[in-house]
């Protein structure tokens, strides 16, 4: 990597331009030094003069611009003052496009962002993304998406509660194309957006406007899908612009907080589309992964937390990847004020909202009315002598939870389901505990059985 040493008698070149090689130590040193705000498409920046202690930057488009002024003064800076040692302030200014020749539509454009759409953050990347147990589909597959869009899987439908990471996947999607191929036109939005875009374009009679915008995008990306329930004429526009996207081979990415089978007030036709590609759910992370998530973030932020407050945090905050990074940051600022230090205690009070109330008091009689529910079984069923796969697996469930969940005996439990005995309730706890460690969506459904018995 270049030696950053300050040498002004090798830098004279730069009092009118800069070098090759000087612009080269400037792209080296961002990428060397701010990687979480570099593209693959500022090789194509040029540099223009450097004039009265200012350097000029050119770019080529206006969603390229926008981004550099949000995110790269500070680090263009930095490196232009240790590349050229010099005191150098930065500006971005958008390069002259030559005219197209006559009879010649302009080319596609790039991203749209014209401040009615979302903003990509440069954090959400693949790179930064922790990938676990929880999320292994989505990752894989929005990796796959993202290196071959349009083909690998199209289209994707991700699904999951708030704040595990399906807008962080859905940007690294749009990262990594136009990563690899700048000039892509991705339409990066949320569901929201998308319905008002399309009521503004029938209150101003500016429809084939609207139509040609979505339906000439290279990849379409909506986040919070189940938003369009109840919106007919919306889920109608919207049929024809998937139909239109799919036959096309461009890529689709949509994101809901649940399957869509599970979306209410949706048309079929819609659901079904949904399902024509890959629909991969994201679970909250295991302990292992909200460890490595802190880790990950922690270091990001250049933030240095001890073992036992990485450890803390992950296993305060349960449920939430966005709550964990919020934590990571309180935490962070409170160090800062606290000369650099960083402990259990500062920590504690950085949680202190976060401290998780005791749960509550399960009984079995509880366990027993959700399971029948789940499972379509009748409670004398439960606790009767019939020994059909369709009772005694729930049955054995009821079990394992009264197990795991209350203080009662083997030989209480037991008896509460027919008077059954110590070792018919071991039997049904280890069946049901290889069956969780197996099969993912048992697990889930188990997880989702114990999520409403807490919070009853």
């Amino acid at each position: 990597m270049t030696a950053w040493r300050l040498d002004h008698s090798v830098r004279r070149d730069t009092m009118d331009a800069l070098s090759d090689a000087v612009w080269g130590d400037v792209l080296e040193y961002v990428r060397a030094h701010h990687a979480t705000v570099a593209r693959g498409w500022f090789s194509r920046l040029r540099p223009g003069p450097l004039s009265s202690g200012n350097l000029t930057i050119y770019v080529a488009k206006s969603d390229q611009l926008e981004y550099m002024e949000a995110y790269c003064v500070g680090s263009f800076v930095e490196a232009a003052q240790a590349a050229t040692g010099r005191l150098v302030s930065v500006t971005f200014s958008l390069a002259a496009a030559p005219s197209p020749p006559r009879g010649v539509e302009s080319e596609r454009v790039s991203f749209q962002n014209d401040g009615s759409l979302a903003r990509l953050n440069p954090e959400y990347q693949f790179e930064h993304f922790v990938a676990g147990p929880s999320n292994q589909l989505a990752h894989a597959s929005c990796l796959a998406a993202g290196e071959n869009p349009g083909r690998a899987y199209n289209p994707l439908f991700l699904h999951g509660a708030v704040g595990l990471g399906k807008t962080h996947l859905l940007q690294a999607v749009c990262h990594q194309i136009l990563d690899d191929a700048p000039a892509s036109k991705i339409t990066y939005l949320s569901c929201e957006t998308f319905i008002n875009h399309f009521v503004e374009a029938i209150e101003r009679g500016a429809i084939d406007t609207f139509r040609y915008r979505y339906r000439h995008a290279d990849a379409l990306v909506i986040d919070d899908m189940q938003f369009l329930s109840g919106h007919e004429r919306t889920q109608d526009e919207f049929f024809h612009t998937f139909n239109t996207l799919y036959q096309v081979q461009k890529q689709i990415i949509l994101s809901a907080d649940c399957a869509p089978s599970e979306l209410p007030r949706l048309e079929e036709r819609l659901i079904s589309r949904f399902n024509w590609g890959l629909v991969a759910r994201i679970d909250a992370p295991s302990l292992e992964t909200r460890l490595a998530i802190v880790r990950k973030k922690a270091r990001l932020r250049s933030i240095d937390l001890p073992d036992e407050v990485t450890m803390l945090v992950a296993t305060r905050i349960k449920t939430n990847t966005r709550e964990l990074e919020g934590a990571i940051t309180r935490i962070g600022a409170m160090g800062a004020l606290n000369n650099g230090v960083i402990d259990r205690a500062l920590a504690e009070e950085a949680l202190v909202d976060h401290v998780a109330p005791p749960p509550p008091e399960v009984r079995i009689q509880d366990i027993m009315s959700v399971v029948t529910g789940v499972f379509g079984v009748k409670l004398s069923d439960l606790q009767g002598r019939r020994r059909s796969r369709s009772i005694a697996f729930p049955r054995q469930v009821c079990m394992y939870l009264a197990r795991q969940l209350t203080r009662h005996s083997l030989e209480e439990i037991g008896g509460f389901f027919g008077g059954r005995d110590h070792t018919t309730v071991l039997h049904a706890n280890k069946l049901v505990s290889r069956r969780r460690e197996n099969d993912v969506e048992f697990r889930s459904r188990l997880e989702s059985i114990v999520e409403d018995l807490r919070q009853d």
